[in-house]
This record gives structure tokens, sequence and C-alpha cells, in this order.
């Protein structure tokens, strides 16, 4: 659509113009319970805004962004404009501005099916309706008339027009009770907001069932903070709903945020929705968080997945000092709030509440996130350029949340804590309600560590890629440590050698049977290509050297010989749950870059994966094993590997504690490898109740779970899986049943689900998601293979006519990875090289895809040359 893709250049030029003095937006959602209309498409709301707004140039031209089916009317300083003359679809054009003006446009906005905008969601199990909004980067122009952009902030006053028996909500809070307005319809009035982007404006609206709650804190001031607090869920999910354990984890974390922060939650209320077909984890609207709700649990889960959602209750709550009250200026410096929002997320967590082991996942799961994205070609520095807000929309990843919070992790070693957290003080203080960049956060950081932020940014923050670490030891002939050095690599794409703070570790048994433990350690500064850690020089030769030992800094670790071959028969016997996490990770980055054969680390999840203690490693180590089967193996040895898995995680599934989390997450991983008719023969017999496992609960999503591998190999059909809908006939069964329909091995079956996400846009997002998922099964690569030059003959089309969350589902989601062949290399490359013209933000996802396809093909290599080798 013409001018839906704000570039960075439009966005300065309007800043430079312009001061926003206020909206008052008022939205009339009524239709969103009205009979469905076939006449009129896509379903409609009201949306009338007021925006009162200083020009620093009388007479110029500027424009406001709506994206809308259609305007009634534009009206500037009481001048009416001919909305056919100045709207585009995607603009509103404004010429002959004054010093200040006023203006008002209604229209009529589309309700959402893709999570973009003014979502809309039918509940199938009760019939009702549910409203929210979700905006990030860009999309509160599907909702109102505004200036999109975060460094345009303004004070919004909301009003909603909507059924009477609803709960609406906004960020500010409900100025009295709902006023009657006839038709079985009320009128909602939020008081006036702060200063906030655009980009963070909410609005709920439906029958939800709601709990309420209250946070009180005595300030240094002595007087008294009060906050209330909600927490929302689809009524339908009510008795799934653990609402005291998400407000105790809210608590602490307020509390921990006022202790560090010193500066007084900025934004009244605090309600957190739990919302229906979601794209993103939550999103850190002030005073309305919205989360997705498949964090309220339907049934058992392990403990990780209620650490999972107090991390993200406590990033969304940093957001709102880091983000909300202080904002980038432009999406260039994103990380500005997410990198903190990150770290502060793992900081509160492991600081504040029940889960203290919280660096452990950050260590395994969300580095593991950054480095992958370290070595994609699109890789780019924390701070990076964003031209537009396609790239913004592409820029929520893995380097500008993950890396960026290990990067602060090393700065709080580097600058120490407190000079960090009195950095951050300074920075609310200057700042509250404005907008900022990367200088202005060195400059409260170099106040207060008194170290060179530019240089420590100039080599973190500017700079892209993941160096390499590992140790190499002399020996004397006493067997101590002559010399220990630290080794340090860049890639050739990224040659930047970093300073890193880091802990070496030297691990033996203190008896041949007996535990790997630490016995000496040392913390160094690394620099360069070769640091000596002259502290360690004389130390009893160690069976184990860990580089970057308690996690200290950002970096890929490797091993020496003699370390490497103590993992290969002792990994289980490391007792340090955090050292051994860092072991797992290194292991998983050796396979992923072919230099460990898949199989070879196949072989160590079956030995030692049983031994694991913290169940969050045993998830993603189930996860990695998974992955490194169907796309790092040999072809030839896939059906070995397959079975020797399935094998060995029935073993561990058998002997796990009853009812344990570990006992939940080894039947989860069964069933993802299950292949055999033995190992389905169990699966059937669990679902049916004529096969039991001592301890283990057959809750309604543990049996989706254990129908999709049936439907995948096809010993489940149609008519099991309507089966299995008519037990659960909720929207979380519907997503289930579309994703066990799309797993079946039939071309017919694989015809229809591509025909429904690439040819038909009549999927909601979590349909269009569900799809994707059943239709990629590792077993049906044949059945896959005509799809592989029909996704590239689709792509650009599906670029140009679907939102970007759509076609970015789609680009990912239906990439063929599983042919795994240099045929699909050359078709990745073919395109690239034919299309240099097709937008960057969708260059950049076929890139990253057939990268990693180069890579997995790497890493087939590597573990075919391990045959015959013995190694199993």
């Amino acid at each position: 659509m013409p001018g839906e893709n704000l570039t960075r250049d439009e966005a300065r030029e309007r800043a430079r113009l312009l001061s926003v003095d206020g909206y008052e937006v008022a939205l009339d959602v009524r239709s969103a319970v009205a009979p469905d209309d076939d006449g009129e498409q896509p379903r409609t709301f009201g949306s009338t805004t007021t925006i009162r707004f200083r020009c620093a140039e009388p007479g110029a031209a500027t424009f406001v962004d709506l994206v809308a089916p259609a305007v009634a009317s534009v009206v500037l300083n009481g001048r009416e404009l001919d909305p056919a003359a100045v709207f585009d679809g995607a603009r509103i054009t404004l010429d002959g501005l004054a010093a200040e003006n006023v203006l008002t446009v209604d229209a009529r906005c589309a309700y959402s099916r893709t999570g973009e905008g003014l979502h809309r969601f039918a509940d199938p199990e009760d019939g009702e309706v549910y409203l929210y909004t979700q905006y990030e980067p860009a999309d509160a122009r599907r909702v109102f008339a505004t200036f999109e952009q975060p460094d345009l902030k303004a004070p919004f006053r909301f009003t909603v027009t909507a059924p009477a028996d609803w709960t609406v909500l906004g960020n500010g809070a409900a100025e009295g009770g709902p006023e009657a307005a006839g038709s079985g319809s009320s009128v909602w009035r939020f008081a006036e907001t702060r200063p906030i982007s655009t980009y963070i404006t909410a609005v709920v609206a439906g029958p939800y069932h709601v709990e309420r709650n209250h946070y009180r804190r005595e300030l240094p001031d002595g007087s008294v903070l009060e906050v209330p607090l909600g927490a929302l869920c689809r009524r339908s999910l009510a008795k799934h709903f653990d609402a005291d354990d998400i407000f105790a984890v809210t608590k602490q974390g307020l509390d921990f945020f006022h202790e560090h922060f010193d500066y007084p939650y900025p934004f009244g209320k605090y309600d957190q929705a739990f919302v229906p077909e979601y794209n993103i984890g939550a999103m850190e609207n002030p005073g309305c968080v919205t989360f997705r709700e498949e964090f309220v649990f339907r049934g058992k889960v392990t403990r990780t997945a209620y650490e999972h959602r107090a991390t993200v209750i406590l990033h969304e709550m940093a957001h709102m000092w880091f983000g909300d009250l202080v904002t980038m200026e432009w999406w260039d410096d994103l990380w500005l709030k997410e990198s903190f929002a990150d770290f502060m997320g793992a900081f509160s967590l492991v600081e504040a509440t029940r889960f203290q082991d919280g660096w452990i996942t950050f260590a395994n799961r969300r580095k593991s996130w950054a480095y992958r994205a370290d070595q994609l070609p699109s890789t780019h520095p924390v701070t990076a350029d964003i031209r537009d807000l396609e790239d913004a929309k592409l820029n929520f990843d893995g380097i500008t949340y993950a890396k960026g919070a290990s990067v602060l992790k090393q700065l709080v070693a580097y600058a120490g804590r407190e000079a960090f957290l009195e950095g951050a003080r300074r920075y609310f203080r200057r700042h509250a309600y404005g907008n900022t960049r990367l200088e202005h956060l060195l400059e409260v950081l170099e106040e207060t560590s008194g170290r060179d932020m530019a240089a420590w940014s100039r080599a973190w923050l500017e700079t892209a890629g993941v160096n390499v670490l590992t140790p190499q030891a002399t020996y004397g002939a006493d067997g101590r440590i002559t010399e220990l050095a630290v080794l340090q690599e860049a890639p050739e794409a990224h040659p930047e050698l970093r300073p890193h703070r880091v802990a070496i570790g030297l691990y033996r048994r203190t008896e041949p049977a007996g535990a790997l433990v630490r016995y000496a350690r040392a913390e160094t500064d690394v620099a360069g290509p070769r640091t000596v850690v002259g502290e360690l020089a004389g130390a009893e030769r160690p069976e184990l050297i860990l580089v970057n030992d308690e996690d200290l800094t950002y970096c890929k670790i490797r091993f020496d010989e003699v370390s490497l071959d103590t993992l290969r028969e002792h990994l289980g016997d490391l007792g340090d749950p955090l050292a051994r996490a860092l072991c797992w990770s290194a292991l998983w980055n050796l396979t992923r870059d072919g230099l460990m054969p898949a199989r070879d680390y196949l072989d160590l999840v079956l030995r030692f994966a049983g031994q694991e203690s913290d169940i969050g490693v045993l998830q993603m180590l189930h996860a990695w094993a998974r992955l490194a089967l169907t796309q790092y193996a040999a072809r030839e040895w896939r059906a070995e590997g397959s079975a020797a898995l399935a094998e060995g995680a029935l073993r561990e599934l058998r002997m796990a504690e009853p009812g344990s989390g570990h006992q939940l997450a080894w039947a989860r991983f069964f069933a993802s490898v299950a292949s055999s008719p033995a190992d389905l023969q169990l699966l059937e017999g669990l679902l049916a109740g004529t096969a039991q496992i001592d301890g283990l609960d057959v809750d309604q999503e543990l049996r989706w779970t254990l129908l999709e591998p049936l439907a995948a190999l096809g010993a489940a059909d149609a008519p099991v899986i309507g089966a299995e809908l008519a037990r659960d006939d909720t929207a979380s069964g519907r997503r289930h049943q579309v994703r066990c329909l799309a797993a079946r091995p039939s071309a017919e079956v694989k015809a229809r689900a591509w025909a429904d996400v690439v040819e038909s846009d009549r999927l909601s997002n979590a349909l269009v998601e569900a799809t994707i998922a059943g239709f990629g099964q590792p077993e049906q690569r044949g059945l896959l293979a005509p799809y592989a030059p029909r996704y590239f003959e689709a792509i650009e089309r599906i670029w140009r006519e679907r939102s970007i969350e759509i076609a970015m589902a789609i680009v990912r989601g239906l990439y063929p990875a599983l042919q795994d062949d240099e045929r699909t290399l050359a078709l990745s490359r073919s395109w690239l090289d034919e299309h240099p013209e097709a937008p960057p933000a969708l260059r950049r996802l076929v890139l990253e895809e057939h990268d990693e396809l180069a890579r997995a093909l790497r890493a087939q290599m590597c573990d075919a040359g391990a045959s015959g080798t013995g190694r199993a």
C-alpha cells in the first residue's frame, strides 16, 4: 500500500516540524457483536480522532497515518478536506498548517484477524467476542489517526462505546462507571495518560473474567504509592486462571524495581490481560499489559513454563521504565528498551522470585537464540541501522533482545552493579517522558562507572558477530599448569576482537567415580587474540577447563581436547548446574558449526540428559536433539538415530519420578520422536487409557501432543482427530485440530493446507500458524518436495498482499528447509540473484533461511564423515 512503510527520514522530518499536545480518540466497537454481514468486508468499527499539535513552520505540509477501509471526514483547523483527495489508504495529507492545529478524522477502521491493530476473536466455546489491540511497531494507525512514530509522544484520552455487559480497559483508569448509551451499550471514558508513544496505547474489551488485587508501597519521601492490580482472561479459561501466582510475581517485581530504580511506577493502575490469538509473548502497554493466553495453563506444565511466564511478566514491567517512561527516538535504538527489559527480567527473576536459577535458563535458552541470530548473514550491531518500519519489524530478534541483554550482563561485570543501577536511575530522572538515543545512556553510565563507555560501546553495541574463546594450556613435568591462555577469534565477516570479562574454571573429579568439581578459578579481562591468565599458573592439571565459567560474557566457548574427552565420558558428573548448562550449550554450538557430528551430540543426550536436574535445560536438550536429528544428521543415519532417540526417551520416561516435570518432559519428547509400530501403539494406548505410565496424567494438552505424531505417521485419520476435537471444542482445541489435520501424510492434505495459507487469507493468525506447523513434518520430505519451487514463485505476492505479520510467518514457516539438498540451495540462490529489487525485509528472510540450510548441509557432511568410526 502506498506510504504504509514509513521511513526514518520521513519520521525525522515530521518530528522536526511537529510537536503533539494531545489525542482524543473515540472508538465505537458495538459492531463487534453484530451478526456477520457478507456485504461488508471487512467488518469495521467507528473511529474518531482529534489531535492537537503545533507546527514549527506555519504553512508547511505533513501527513497523518491511518490504515482504514473508509474515511468519512477530515477537518483541519475548521477546514473540511476531501477524503478522496487527501487519503490514499495509509496516509492523510495535511497542507497549510498553522502554528497551532486541531485535526479531526472520522473513519471506519477494520477489525483485525492477524493480531495487528484491533483484533477480534469469537470464542468457539461460548460464542463470546473479545477485542484487544496490538500495535508495535506501527499498527495504532489501524485503529485511529496518528502520527505513528515513537518520538512524537503525547497524552491520550480514550472513549469507548461497547456492549454494556463487557469489561473495557485502556491505559488510563476509568473515569467513573460506564454510562448507558441505549440499545444495550455503554460508554467508557478513561483518564488522560501521561505523554506516551502511539505504539503503547491500548484498548482491551469484551466479557473478560477479571480478578483484582492491590499493591501498596511507602516511598522514601513518606508518601504512599497505591497501584490497583487487575488480571484478565477469557471467561472460558477462568477455571484454569491462577491469578494469585500472577499477582505474587507482579508484587515481587514492583518491589524489586522500586528498590533499584528509585522512581515510582508512573502509570497509575497495572492491569494484565491474557488475550487470544496473540502473535508475541506480551506487550508493555503502560497500565494495560497484554500477554498471549497460552500463559494460562490448561494442563500440567513444567516449572520452566511458570518460570518463563514470570520472566515475561517482569520483562514487561521493566518496560514501564525502560521503554514507556523513557523511549527511543527511532527504532535504531530499539535495544534501549528491549535489551534492558530482557536483562532486567532475568535479573529481577533471580533476585526477587522463587526462580533463583534463572541465570541458567538465560545462559541456555536466551543466549542460544542470540548466538544463532549473530551468525546469520543478517546479523547487525545491537544498535542497528533501521531504515524503515519493515526493517524495524524484523529487528525484534535475538540480537536486540538476547544479545543485548547478554552484553548488559557483561557490562554489569565490567562497570559494577551499583554503577549500572545508578546510571539507570539518572537516566530515568533526566529523560522522564522523553525520547533518547544511545549517547544519552552512555553519558550516565560513564558518569557513574568512570569507565570509557564510548570504547565499550564501539566494541559491544556498534559491531556485529560473536567471538570464540578457547583455552590453551601447557604443563610441566610435574603435571602442573605452566601457562594457561585464552585464545580469541572472530568470524571473517565481523573481525572485531572485544574486551571480555571472564571467569576461567578448572574442574576435576575428586575420585575416579566422583563428581567433576571446580577446584580453581580466576577472573580476568580477555583482550586481543591471546590473553595469558597468570593467576592459574602452577595449578594442578585439570580434566576440564571451562572458559566463561559463570557466564559473565557473551561468546561461544570451545574446549581443548582433554576437556572435550572429559565431557564425552563424564558430562553427567559435572555437579554445578550452570557450568553443566554452559557445556551443553557449547557442545550444541559445536554441532551447529559442523565441528561435532550430530550423532555424537545425540549420543551425549542419550547418555547424560537423564541425569539433568534442571528441567529447563532438559527441555532445551530435547529441542536441540530433535533439531540435530532432523537437520544436522546424515540422511542415511536418520532412521537409526530416530530409533535410538525413541528408545532412549521411552527408557527415561519409565525411569522418571512419577508425576514429575521431568516425566512430563520425557513424555512429550518421546511423542515427538516416536516412529516404530510399538511406539505408536503405546501412544494409542495412552490416549485410549489401555496403557499407563505410573504418575503420568494424560490431560487434554498432553492428549493433543500424543495425537499429532499419530496423525503425521498415518495412524490417526480425520475422524479420530474430529473425535478429539469433540472432547475439547475450545479455541485451543481447534488450533490443535488444524495442526493435526495438516500433519497427515497425504498429497491431498498438503495441497489443502498450502491453499489455505498461501492462496487464501480466510484463516486467522493463530490458524495460519497451526497449519504451517502441521504442514512441515520431517517424515514427509517426499510429499513436500513439490512445494519447494512453488514457495519461490509465491513469496513476492504474499509479501505484497498480506500484512507483514502473516507474510513473515509464511515466508519463514514454509521455506523448504526439509528439502535439504543442493537443489534447494540453488533455488534460494537463484531467487536472491534474480530479485535484487525485492523488498529488503523479504530478501533478509530468504537469505536467513538459505544460510540455515547451508549450515545444515555442512553439519550433515560432518556427521556423514563420522560413519564407520565406531561412534554411536
